[in-house]
């Protein structure tokens, strides 16, 4: 091991110079920071799409600060849970403030996050050489949504109680193992104190760390690689005299200023939000969760948060009549595969044989539509994860791209609106054929994508990022 070398620095030099000395020469507390952000070159040619990821940073820091204040008079049981938030606020000083702040910042998380897995889909930011960044982001994803399902029912009202109880019982469908399942989720044959306090465990402890590392993992596999751009190009590929990319700029000072401009339009929004309409009629807080939660009286109308609902329209729309489209779109998908991959033979065989049982699995004397929608269910979320692999696209960014090509990604985001806003509603036979019609488009965009992606006329890349100053 080599002697510890200490920094020479002059006799009258400030004393926060001389602190800051002292640190480095035991942790490298400035390379980091020069690593990570001061001197990390990002291309020159961002837009506000890439605001997004440092804004998304922003909210998880804010909820783990609220929460912490919300763990410090929140009790976690049956019997006083529901007291506790009503405690909170009305009698803790400022506690109104906290509670909206943690109950708004989880909608504006996801709403943070599913832009910027738009900006990612517009400009193919998971492509090569990013597709290990966009598994960290979406299993940061995959946390967030058990993160919110787990923290859902701590106030122990009505939406809040119902709902798990709903979506554990989901499990259930799962054949041999469903109702043990459910039974190991929820701690108990019902929703009950245990399911609360083993919820509260998950939501301030085990999935936060999770997250935090999942984060950390996300930011380090994005500086290897370094950052997309909204033109497609590789910037590494150009570097100057300097050895850094001619294309691209120091994070601080200029993506600094940027991304906290990002910052205080969010914070315009979100207090007006927080002070002014913090239940947002309904859709950030329920109303039903304003009353105590009650085994003997169900809601008329049980649905999950926001965030959940276009999933959730997923699940819906899987009725036993569905199920023999859903049939249909699998055999006709797997004779399509089977026509135009350039798959080996045997693995296209495999894929008939799959499909083969699956459809026989779809048939209502083998398994229910209630076990075929968990499946698809997961399916919808799970099918994002596959994205580096099913865009086979000759360019990364939508910029380039054919013009036709723009409408299939805003009918998918269309579609996945109108699928979320289904979700919150009671459900009808028109909203049910809707909700059908949205999940075939849903999923024939991504499974399909294998080969739309690469058809059409696409512009030329040019060899360096398009930019022009502001």
């Amino acid at each position: 091991m080599g002697a510890f070398k200490e920094t020479k620095l002059p006799a009258d030099a400030p004393a926060a110079q001389k602190a800051l000395g002292w640190v480095d020469d035991r942790f490298p507390l400035t390379k980091l920071w020069n690593d990570q952000w001061g001197r990390y070159y990002a291309p020159k040619n961002f837009n506000y799409w890439y605001i997004f990821g440092s804004l998304a940073m922003f909210v998880l820091v804010l909820q783990i600060v609220t929460g912490i204040f919300l763990t410090m008079h929140y009790k976690p049981d049956a019997n006083l849970a529901f007291n506790s938030v009503e405690y909170i606020m009305r009698e803790v000083p400022w506690g109104w403030l906290v509670r909206y702040m943690h109950s708004t910042g989880a909608s504006a998380f996801f709403i943070v996050v599913y832009l910027h897995m738009t900006r990612a889909l517009l400009y193919g930011s998971y492509r090569k050489p990013r597709e290990l960044i966009w598994l960290f982001g979406f299993a940061i994803f995959l946390c967030l949504m058990a993160e919110a399902f787990f923290g859902y029912l701590l106030p122990w009202g009505q939406m809040s109680y119902w709902g798990a109880q709903v979506i554990v019982n989901l499990f259930g469908a799962i054949p041999l193992i469903g109702p043990d399942l459910s039974l190991w989720i929820r701690g108990d044959y019902v929703v009950s104190d245990a399911t609360l306090n083993r919820f509260f465990a998950f939501h301030v402890i085990a999935i936060p760390l999770v997250l935090l590392g999942l984060v950390a993992a996300h930011l380090i596999a994005l500086h290897e690689v370094g950052s997309s751009n909204p033109d497609g190009i590789e910037v590494k590929e150009n570097l100057g005299p300097d050895g850094h990319p001619v294309d691209s700029i120091p994070s601080h000072p200029y993506y600094t200023v940027h991304d906290l401009f990002g910052v205080s339009v969010f914070l315009l929004i979100f207090s007006a939000v927080v002070f002014f309409a913090p239940e947002m009629g309904g859709y950030f807080l329920e109303y039903n969760n304003f009353l105590p939660g009650d085994p003997l009286k169900t809601p008329l109308h049980i649905a999950p948060t926001w965030y959940f609902t276009p999933f959730y329209s997923v699940l819906r729309a899987i009725t036993a009549d569905f199920m023999w489209v859903m049939m249909v779109a699998v055999a006709a998908y797997v004779s399509f595969l089977w026509l135009k991959s350039k798959l080996a033979f045997h693995t296209k065989a495999v894929i008939a044989v799959i499909s083969i049982v699956v459809i026989i699995g779809m048939l209502p004397q083998v398994l229910d539509a209630k076990f075929w929608g968990v499946v698809f269910f997961g399916a919808s979320v799970v099918i994002l994860a596959f994205l580096p692999w099913l865009d086979h696209s000759p360019v990364k960014s939508i910029r380039y791209r054919p013009t036709w090509h723009k409408y299939l990604y805003t009918l998918l985001a269309i579609t996945f609106v109108a699928l979320g806003y289904l979700g919150t509603q009671p459900p009808s036979v028109i909203k049910t054929i809707v909700s059908q019609a949205g999940t075939l488009y849903y999923f024939a965009f991504f499974l399909l994508m294998p080969w739309w992606s690469t058809m059409g006329t696409f512009k030329k890349v040019p060899d360096r990022v398009v930019f022009h100053a502001h």
